[in-house]
């Protein structure tokens, strides 16, 4: 399991292709004994479909031929970081003392099997590259089609997932009545209920993607017996997967007399002997099911880390890891999406003021829903 982040920016500005090779070349240098570097995402910001297509193709191969056998799980999509640069990386690092390691290749698709005290994890990313960018159902089935042939391959199945990111281009839009975000759950439903047979769902994040298509990353595990995979919910707001059809736009499917909602939890913990992690959802202004806020970025970036920190609380988490202690977690990660780039300073001030410490990265997207300004997303860690 991932045990650290760190974001990576450029020395300096320049072109795409110079400002991604001074990151590369920061995470080369950072390989730090006793870490290993499993997951990497690549934040870009480029003009259109073919420059994106090359640039992912140029940053793709840089990153196999860097690190070879020991290539990480990766994804790189169109979300802007702050102005005035071009490109910004999150690494995620694992801890080589206690897990074992396979850089694996499925279809070009570079992922990592980690064996640790969890279990046997896969980090993939990236699925859905380039396929049916202007057909965002067609591109959500290759995507998941993807998924599960890499969990085939590994013996696993999608009972297995924890965690998943979903990238979805234009996201709000709405074309012949269907809005792009609610085929996309049409799709995830479908899946779900076809291959997946446990109740409850992974934590996971909505995202708007600046092109077209549909991008996914996953973390699966198959966990040792004494694992526990629990759902943590926030009091102060409805479960995504019970909101009411009101809340949902577009049309229902063909055939279908209701529109699925969103199926993940708001956050997923997974206890282990030594530790324990907290993958916590894409979070957002919203208490119910209602956005609080609206038109008012401050607001809304304080309504989301109190709903983060309600799903953090010492006392809920305690009721599950009984005998935590005054030093018992720390967030490793927060991943903050700002739909407009005038709002990344008003943004930035507040996530430092309640979390100061916290490696943090910052980026430009469309939220799931038009009056949202703000998504923010975290990894929490536990000591058990």
């Amino acid at each position: 399991m991932i045990l650290k982040y760190l974001i990576f920016e450029p020395e300096l500005v320049g072109e795409f292709s110079e400002e991604w090779r001074q990151c590369l070349k920061q995470i080369v240098y950072v390989r730090e004994t006793g870490f290993r570097l499993i997951k990497l995402n690549v934040f870009t910001d480029q003009p259109d479909y073919d420059t994106y297509i090359k640039a992912r193709r140029e940053i793709g191969k840089s990153i196999q031929n860097a690190f070879g056998k020991q290539c990480p799980a990766f994804n790189i999509t169109v979300h802007p970081p702050e102005k005035p640069w071009k490109v910004v990386v999150e690494a995620g690092y694992a801890d080589t003392d206690s897990t074992e390691f396979a850089s694996n290749i499925w279809n070009s698709i570079p992922y990592v099997v980690c064996k640790s005290d969890y279990g046997k994890e896969i980090w993939a990313g990236g699925l859905g590259f380039g396929l049916f960018n202007s057909d965002t159902r067609s591109a959500a089935g290759a995507a998941f089609d993807q998924m599960k042939a890499i969990l085939d391959t590994e013996g696993m199945s999608f009972n297995h997932l924890v965690r998943q990111w979903n990238y979805i281009g234009d996201i709000l839009k709405i074309k012949h009545g269907f809005q792009n975000y609610q085929v996309f759950n049409e799709v995830r439903s479908e899946v779900y209920q076809k291959y997946r047979t446990i109740h409850g769902y992974p934590a996971a994040t909505g995202i708007g993607m600046r092109l077209d298509g549909v991008s996914l990353d996953f973390c699966a595990v198959m966990a040792n017996d004494y694992v526990m995979i629990k759902p943590i919910d926030n009091p102060n707001q409805v479960n995504a997967y019970e909101y009411g059809q009101d809340v949902l736009k577009g049309v229902a499917g063909k055939g279908k007399s209701v529109k699925h909602p969103p199926q993940f939890e708001r956050a997923l913990l997974m206890t282990g002997k030594k530790r324990s992690t907290l993958f916590i959802s894409g979070t957002a202004s919203i208490i119910g099911q209602d956005i609080i806020g609206i038109e008012d970025i401050e607001k809304q970036t304080v309504v989301t880390l109190d709903n983060i920190s309600k799903l953090t609380d010492q006392k809920r988490i305690g009721q599950i890891i009984p005998g935590l202690d005054k030093e018992w977690g720390k967030y490793i990660l927060l991943r903050v999406y700002v739909k407009n780039q005038i709002d990344f300073e008003k943004v930035k001030a507040i996530c430092k003021e309640y979390l100061p410490e916290v490696p943090s990265i910052f980026i430009e997207s469309d939220i799931c829903r038009d009056n949202l300004l703000v998504e923010i997303e975290a990894e929490f860690l536990i000591n058990s």
